[in-house]
């Protein structure tokens, strides 16, 4: 459209000079006549090739922007995954401080191990870990870290070991309570609970009390922290009370362990 009304623009303006050209001064009607008839078309075409800049201009400023947008875009995602990868070291760190500080302090031999797995059963509550036979391990040694106890060691392979949590149902640890040496078997019950077995109706259990390692078992040296109170059944038929007790250790969030290679019966609470 716009080079037909160039088209036309030029061909009026060469028959109006072709007119005017023969007289020195053009007649005013032959004047008012093509300014009638040009005038439109050169306002049109005008508008038409600044619209058309407009569009073009406008054009160019959108990929522009998009281009700077896109680059942005990225720089900010580098930015977060950065930060993000800041922050993944930084907590690492405070966990590696805290687990160098609980090693310094702990006499027996200890063995450092990094969680590699998690057993998906919901009936049976295990990990996995990168340490086995040829680090020192074997069966029955307990795992620690330091909010408590982990569990115990019930296979391993030359490079791998599995850890029986004291949440799984077929785990057992002779435990009493801090306070008033209240004793029993903290058995699991494949929750993030346990139950606190055998404890003698006749001893004054409370919300919060700590339960401990009594060592009689064997297998955990006395001490160790396990859990807290956190509920007990009402009534006074039986000869036992119903306990259940929040383990200290949070399983969900385990990422490195301690196994005692050679646990002693040194009391662990005289560190508390």
């Amino acid at each position: 459209m716009m080079i037909v009304g160039v088209i036309i623009l030029v061909a009026v303006n060469l028959i109006v000079l072709s007119v005017s050209g023969k007289h020195h001064y053009p007649p005013y009607a032959l004047g008012r006549v093509a300014l009638t008839i040009i005038a439109p078309f050169q306002d049109t075409l005008t508008h038409t090739i600044h619209f058309t800049k407009s569009i073009w201009r406008h054009y160019f400023f959108l990929v522009s922007a998009a281009r700077e947008n896109e680059n942005l875009k990225k720089s900010l995602s580098h930015l977060i995954q950065k930060n993000n990868e800041y922050h993944e070291i930084e907590i690492e760190n405070d966990r590696l401080r805290k687990l160098f500080d609980f090693r310094q302090n702990v006499a027996d031999e200890v063995l450092a191990a990094e969680v590699i797995g998690i057993d998906p059963s919901p009936w049976y509550r295990t990990i996995i870990i990168d340490k086995g036979k040829a680090d020192g391990i074997k069966m029955g040694l307990p795992v620690i870290i330091p909010e408590g106890v982990v569990g115990q060691v019930i296979d391993s392979s030359e490079r791998y070991s599995k850890i029986l949590l004291i949440i799984d149902q077929n785990s057992a640890v002779d435990a009493l309570v801090q306070r008033n040496r209240a004793r029993g078997i903290i058995k699991g019950i494949s929750s993030d609970q346990c139950t606190f077995k055998y404890v003698l109706r006749r001893h004054d259990i409370e919300m919060g009390d700590s339960v401990i390692a009594s060592g009689l078992d064997g297998v955990f040296p006395k001490g160790l922290r396990i859990g807290y109170v956190t509920k007990k059944a009402e009534g006074n038929s039986g000869l036992f009370q119903e306990v259940s007790v929040m383990p200290f250790v949070d399983f969900e969030k385990l990422e490195e362990v301690f196994i005692l290679l050679n646990p002693s019966n040194r009391n662990y609470s005289d560190d508390k």
